[in-house]
């Protein structure tokens, strides 16, 4: 019986996450970097918050007044966004 290449290294892990590590596995270089940096701020738990950077701190601020004045995207404009590949 061969062992998948999780199993070669991990003992112990719930199935949904094995799961998901196979699925991420095959992903592109630049998707498992996000996918390592997403699991590590999530294991880092307690760590300190997030801090912005002056650019991102710039973008929720316009994003913030844009949504204050009900400048919120329609259903049509969401949808599309979440079609749209991430790479």
């Amino acid at each position: 019986m061969a062992l998948s290449v999780l199993q070669c290294y991990i003992t112990h892990m719930i199935k949904p996450l094995e799961d998901a590590l196979g699925k991420v596995l095959r992903l592109s270089e630049h998707k498992q970097a996000v996918a390592a940096e997403l699991l590590e701020q999530l294991a880092q738990g307690d760590a300190a918050p997030y801090a912005l950077s002056p650019d991102e701190r710039s973008i929720v601020r316009e994003a913030l007044d844009r949504a204050s004045q009900g400048g919120f995207a329609d259903e049509a404009d969401v949808d599309a966004t979440l079609r749209r590949p991430w790479d």
